[in-house]
């Protein structure tokens, strides 16, 4: 193994090893299929790039591949709960180990919850389209916010479906990592059946007149529309792409996951990427990129395909399916980082403890489940997406930069996955990363560093005392001394 954790950890119980690359490959898919298909891609198309989305999905795909492969180095070199934080703790100190912890953390635990309020909303639409509607004072967040901080109530008391999900999910988990790996197995099938019916009937059906102007000229506002608009766009649709990271952070349930790591991350991230620039074409190729910008954008697209009216209601179906999956393997991750930090003495040890009948971290899922559910609650959907694609694209940059960094220092580890062409892929996985986050808008850098204080405050009152030396250590290559 080419990181291997130190002798005390093997009489402490272990998290359990379920998971082989079919696993992994579905856990990636049921984190990146989504909330991107279903949701953001519609908001893109109308509101910054026309059907120029679809150069929007190849640049942030390009991110993501250049990382993924960044990823998968170190994944097969640390394959230890933890994912960036781990990673990044290893090459680049403490300090760094804990920001990057704490932008994961951002990730994972906004992105539940955003993602499960999109989710209430196509089940209230389901539940409407059955007679069986939910009371409105239940079905929306009480809060919505204008600017920074300039939050406003809506008169609704929470959003009952969303905070229902975000519970349903945790008791998955706590259950055990099997029969959630099973379960988001069954829901990928699900979804990507969907996805390609959708993708096979409006194949034959694009209008090129909706495509035409392929990139909308700029309406004279920066960021709409235009070359400006395509890239705005990618810092936007980049939530879509989140997730794919999370099939490290499930490294040590991995059953050979030097091999399997690299498989999943790639393997799940070049399928959603070819998927949802298809979808993305197909969608603003058979309706009117203005009439996309709503939350059920791909049931709204298909009702425009003549004959197919039996379709929209399988979308919408698909869709409560698909974002339900992105909840559990969001709420997976985090709990997974929070164990990998306090594990470290960089957290609280409650997060750190494996439950004796189920091997899984329990009590830190359970009490993730709760503050994802109070933020599912309480906050609309808008609020906290674009600050979880700034905490992702940030965790990336500094993937990239350990990946290069370790190439100097540590010449001889044993790595398993090498990224190709390092001196090329690293950098320019950098360069991307940070065009998109210089194309999010000043509010989320905003929300970034009142969230990052937050952070450092925890880490100056508890994590710098009570941290521990990282729990592993590299294996040199064969024949080659353990020098470093």
């Amino acid at each position: 193994m080419a990181g291997q954790p130190p002798p005390g950890d093997s009489e402490e119980i272990q998290l359990k090893r379920a998971l082989g690359p079919i696993h992994l490959v579905a856990l990636g898919i049921g984190a990146i299929i989504g909330a991107g298909i279903f949701v953001i891609t519609g908001h893109a198309a109308a509101g910054y790039a026309g059907p120029g989305v679809v150069i929007s999905f190849a640049i942030a795909g390009t991110g993501c591949l250049f990382a993924g492969l960044c990823y998968a180095e170190y994944a097969s070199m640390i394959p230890v709960a933890g994912s960036a934080y781990t990673y990044s703790y290893a090459t680049l100190g403490r300090e760094v180990g804990w920001f990057i912890g704490w932008n994961l953390v951002l990730e994972y635990l906004a992105a539940a919850s955003t993602v499960a309020v999109g989710w209430s909303g196509y089940f209230g639409d389901f539940l409407r389209s059955i007679g069986l509607p939910i009371p409105a004072q239940l079905a929306s967040a009480p809060l919505a916010v204008r600017g920074v901080d300039d939050f406003v109530l809506t008169g609704t008391w929470f959003n009952l479906p969303a905070v229902f999900l975000i519970a349903l999910v945790s008791t998955v988990l706590v259950v055990g990592v099997n029969m959630s790996a099973n379960f988001n197995n069954l829901m990928v099938a699900i979804k990507l059946t969907i996805v390609l019916l959708v993708i096979a009937f409006g194949l034959g059906h694009v209008d090129p007149a909706n495509l035409t102007p392929f990139i909308p000229p700029n309406t004279g506002t920066f960021g709409q529309f235009g070359w400006t608009g395509v890239f705005r766009a990618t810092g936007v649709i980049f939530f879509a792409y989140i997730g794919f990271d999370a099939v490290s952070v499930a490294a040590q349930e991995a059953r050979n996951p030097q091999r399997d790591l690299p498989i999943g991350i790639l393997g799940s991230l070049l399928l959603c990427t070819v998927l949802y620039m298809l979808m993305s074409y197909v969608i603003t190729g058979i309706a009117p990129y203005t009439t996309l910008g709503v939350d059920h954008p791909v049931s709204q697209a298909v009702e425009a395909i003549p004959g197919t009216a039996w379709l929209a209601p399988i979308v919408n179906v698909g869709a409560i399916v698909g974002l339900a999956s992105v909840v559990l393997v969001m709420l997976l991750g985090q709990s997974r980082v929070f164990y990998a930090m306090a594990k470290d003495g960089l957290f609280f040890e409650m997060f750190g403890k494996v439950h004796p009948r189920f091997r899984t971290p329990a009590a830190g899922t359970i009490i993730t489940g709760i503050f994802a559910a109070l933020l599912a609650g309480v906050l609309p959907l808008d609020i906290l997406g674009e600050l979880v694609s700034i905490g992702t694209l940030s965790a990336f940059v500094v993937v990239c930069a350990g990946v290069m960094v370790l190439r100097v220092t540590h010449k001889h580890v044993l790595r398993p996955f090498r990224t190709p062409l390092v001196w090329i892929v690293a950098p320019l996985g950098i360069a991307v990363c940070l065009f998109m986050m210089v194309f999010l808008p000043r509010d989320t850098w905003i929300r970034l560093a009142v969230w990052t204080a937050i952070g450092l405050a925890i880490y100056l009152g508890y994590g710098i005392r009570h941290a521990r030396p990282p729990r592993w250590s590299f294996v040199a290559a064969p024949g080659v001394e353990p020098a470093e």
